[in-house]
């Protein structure tokens, strides 16, 4: 490795930290934040000769950052929120991206001289999957509804595996393979089904590993190792590895309360930092693609390329719009079931869902991947380009501001989670206590009964907690020690308490939010009881 290599290895992660840290201090999105920091460096910098360009690798970019962030977007999304919006977030998903990149091929192929349909249906894939990393970052800081969130995240996971599918089929048909619509949809169907089977199995061999190991270290350390896995298993037998990617990661996370408290502990520090690198890198990537992608433009008419990437760049936006209103309030009008079952959502949440469009690396990564005979394949890249680029700065800067207008909030969750919450409590303190009189039903020696007081106490005053945010040794003769015996009954307890808690989210009775954030409050007490 030479030296520039290795400048560029350190240069281009602490530039990125530097920038998200000013966002962070400043309270700014940091993904817009960084995609200008990369515009503006792109540009100096292509101003010097010599000067290091930082050139997207779609390998990189598929195979090294792609497994990690859905692995860990999965991980902490909800199941069950997602089995109650699959219908939504399938349209969103599936409909609309086959739909955008419909919508797209057919404009480009009119527009641009010499661009086959293939080419622009390729063209459309491509720039048809939105990522939802900016829009939730906005959506989770300004509190909007869980709802809303989840259709978002929902989306995010799976619509890259219909966009990669799409894409693939179109690659192959603009380089001479015949493909019928039939085959296509089979191709889809085999790859979203195996990519399925692949996610459960490997997420029962790794449930079942994760549930054998003790040490967290090694809990995590193989945590970090099973989304390439599942990935690169999946894309060896031309499967979605994305769906395998996010299928397991949505079992593991749903059985995480089968680990050890140091596991869940660690994987939650982990996974978030390894998120915020991730993220902050690749956004600062996407602004220094500029003088590559402009490079390959050389000799066409400024103004036609730039009216068809303000054609493209329409299409993606309107597209959205047009498709979300149908999808969200058509099934409840044309089926009945539907109306009983589901709450009209509020004209409010759709137009929050339509705006959040923003494009993201995979579409970018997609174009420098295709081949380098690609009909028009500089054209691709640039309507790419502008596509990401301008989705998350149009769309991205006035997120904040469509949401705060419509006023779009999450009070009246803030308040019923603070009440489950408290009822959950309430349920595991009383589990717990329950538990202490089993375990001291055949009476403990008077320097022990101090203890048990204590004990039931404190799972008294946590539960009492609750409620108002509303508003290793022996003793001389061989016994336990008081501190001994504290240890042993308070794990007792933090076990009772779990199980009331995890029976309680499978039950549907509290979120899986909510199972998490009590959770970690006991996973830190038995953090404390085990240092002690």
């Amino acid at each position: 490795m030479d030296i520039t290599t290795a400048f560029e290895l350190v240069l281009l992660p602490a530039g990125a930290l530097a920038v998200a840290a000013v966002a962070r201090w400043r309270g700014w999105p940091a993904p817009l934040l960084l995609v200008l920091a990369g515009l503006a460096a792109s540009l100096i910098t292509s101003r010097f000769s010599g000067a290091p360009e930082y050139r997207l690798d779609p390998e990189v970019v598929l195979l090294v950052f792609l497994p990690p962030l859905l692995y860990s977007a999965a991980l902490d999304s909800s199941y069950q929120r997602l089995r109650a919006v699959r219908r939504p977030v399938g349209l969103l998903s599936v409909g609309l991206v086959l739909f955008t990149a419909a919508a797209v091929a057919l404009v480009a192929h009119a527009m641009i001289p010499g661009l086959p349909l293939a080419a622009a249906f390729a063209l459309g894939a491509i720039v048809a999957p939105p990522d939802a990393v900016a829009a939730v970052a906005v959506a989770r800081r300004l509190g909007l509804p869980r709802k809303v969130i989840t259709i978002l995240v929902g989306e995010s996971l799976f619509n890259d595996a219909t966009a990669l599918t799409a894409y693939r089929v179109a690659v192959a048909a603009t380089v001479g393979v015949v493909v019928t619509p039939l085959g296509a949809a089979g191709e889809f169907i085999y790859a979203a089904g195996c990519g399925v089977v692949i996610g459960l199995a490997l997420a029962y061999l790794t449930g079942r590993l994760f549930g054998i190991l003790r040490d967290p270290l090694i809990t995590n350390a193989l945590g970090l190792l099973v989304p390439f896995v599942a990935y690169l298993g999946a894309e060896a037998v031309h499967a979605s590895g994305v769906i395998a990617v996010v299928v397991m990661g949505l079992v593991l996370g749903h059985r995480m309360d089968r680990t050890t408290y140091g596991a869940r502990l660690v994987s939650h520090s982990v996974w978030k930092m390894l998120d915020f690198v991730l993220e902050i890198v690749v956004f600062l990537l996407i602004g220094l693609q500029l003088p590559l992608i402009l490079q390959g433009l050389s000799g066409r008419n400024p103004w036609h390329v730039a009216g068809y990437a303000a054609a493209v760049f329409a299409v993606v936006v309107l597209t959205r719009l047009v498709w979300t209103f149908p999808s969200t309030y058509l099934p409840g009008m044309l089926f009945r079931k539907i109306r009983e079952r589901e709450e009209r959502p509020p004209v409010k949440y759709a137009v929050v869902v339509g705006w959040a469009g923003m494009r993201g690396v995979v579409s970018l990564a997609a174009a420098f991947a295709l081949p380098a005979d690609f009909p028009a394949r500089e054209m691709v890249l640039f309507l790419t380009f502008v596509v990401v680029i301008g989705t998350l700065l149009v769309q991205g800067l006035s997120f904040p501001m469509l949401i705060r207008k419509l006023g779009v909030t999450s009070e009246q969750e803030v308040y019923k989670d603070n009440l489950t919450e408290a009822a959950a409590q309430q349920a595991a303190a009383s589990a717990a206590l329950a538990r202490l009189e089993e375990l001291t039903s055949e009476g403990v020696l008077e320097t022990q009964s101090d203890v048990v007081e204590r004990l039931r106490v404190q799972a008294e005053r946590r539960a009492m907690g609750a409620w108002e945010r509303l508003g290793g040794g022996v003793g001389p003769e061989g016994e336990e020690t008081p501190s001994t015996l504290y240890r042993r009954l308070r794990r007792e307890m933090l076990d009772a308490e779990r199980e009331v808690l995890v029976r309680m989210r499978d039950e549907r009775r509290i979120d899986d939010e909510v199972l998490r954030r009590v959770t970690r409050e006991l996973d830190y007490e038995e953090a404390t009881l085990a240092r002690d």
